[in-house]
């Protein structure tokens, strides 16, 4: 059985025991979450939500917060001496998927 979840402005396919790197979320390492906004349940039977599948949960625990690698933002401006340089770290939350209910 597998599941479309939506966090952080996106999408994920999980499975049962599956770990995943999503967007930064606020808790703590080793607490349970729980996702409600399940946009399809698949598996022997497929259920697609109309915007989410009605009573479908799927369940994760925090395994651990983090940054990802640094990408380099650089301006530039042709012919003009102008030269911008900027790094970035995104946050990440890894959780593993424990349960999947539909």
């Amino acid at each position: 059985m597998y599941a479309v979840i939506e966090t952080g402005g996106k999408q994920a396919r999980v499975e049962k025991g599956a770990e995943i790197f999503v967007e930064k979320l606020d808790a703590a390492q080793g607490d349970t979450i729980t996702f409600d906004q399940v946009l399809m349940v698949g598996g022997e039977k497929t259920v697609i939500g109309n915007p989410f599948v009605d009573g479908a949960k799927v369940e994760a625990k925090v395994m651990k917060h983090g940054k990802g690698r640094k990408i380099i933002v650089f301006k530039f401006k042709a012919k003009k001496k102008y030269r911008r340089k900027q790094g970035h770290r995104q946050p990440y939350t890894k959780l593993e998927i424990t349960n999947i209910t539909a």
